[in-house]
């Protein structure tokens, strides 16, 4: 997968099939998303482009997040779920201020050369979220876009979403939402010493408290103290704990 940090420097893409959103922790919903995204590309001979933001909206408009995932998280997850290609957006304050028409005509449609659109079936999008799927129905031939909304998705009889994980990781049943999330809950993080300090202030971490998880395909235990993770038998370096 490629990455790019921003829309300056972009190569044109083949046939660019699009989304967008914060995909915090892509989850099963969001991979239903990616997966319908990489399937009509390759139909379409082109490849898929993810844009995300960073940070989260939330810690720039207010109001605040736990996160499912850093961007380093985000990332591989993207990756392993078969995007082609993400842009790193910088959100700001001025960013968050573009109304739905500029975001189309300057990035979708401009920077990128988007042919497709494909949303979730809540997303909205632009300054005061006024941009939502009836929105794109509206204006996609203005610039030849194809549209499509991908369904809610559930587990069984659990809706998905990010805010419903946040609370199960919260109360530290990592199983349950493992299976909402389809993969398991990761921190990514540097340990030193047997030990992973989590600079993020913002990620979550279950609750401090000892969990059988596995890194690098080994099973271990982890044990949680506020930001500290004490890893039994782990080597120093760039690690990735699987809850």
């Amino acid at each position: 997968m490629r990455v790019f940090y921003g829309f300056d420097s972009l190569p044109a893409f083949r046939h660019p099939v699009a989304t967008t959103g914060s995909f915090d922790g892509v989850h099963g919903g969001h991979r239903m998303l990616l997966e319908r995204v990489a399937a009509i590309a390759r139909d379409a001979g082109g490849e898929s482009v993810v844009m995300t933001f960073e940070p989260h909206p939330r810690l720039v408009l207010g109001g605040g997040v736990r996160l499912l995932t850093t961007l380093d998280e985000k990332l591989d997850l993207l990756s392993r779920a078969g995007a082609d290609n993400t842009i790193v957006i910088p959100f700001d304050r001025e960013f968050s201020r573009l109304d739905s028409h500029t975001f189309l005509a300057e990035y979708v449609a401009g920077r990128i050369g988007a042919e497709y659109l494909a949303v979730g079936y809540n997303h909205r999008f632009g300054h005061g979220k006024e941009g939502d799927f009836a929105y794109l129905q509206r204006v996609r031939n203005e610039w030849g876009l194809t549209v499509m909304q991908i369904d809610e998705f559930d587990e069984g009889d659990e809706k998905v979403s990010s805010t419903v994980i946040r609370h199960l990781v919260e109360e530290g049943s990592m199983e349950h939402a493992a299976r909402l999330l389809s993969h398991r809950y990761t921190v990514m993080g540097i340990v030193a010493g047997g030990r992973m300090t989590v600079a993020d202030e913002h990620k979550l971490l279950p609750p401090d408290g000892t969990y059988r998880v596995t890194v690098g395909g080994t099973a271990t235990e982890a044990r949680i103290d506020g930001r500290s993770i004490e890893l039994a038998g782990a080597a120093d370096g760039k690690t990735t704990i699987n809850f």
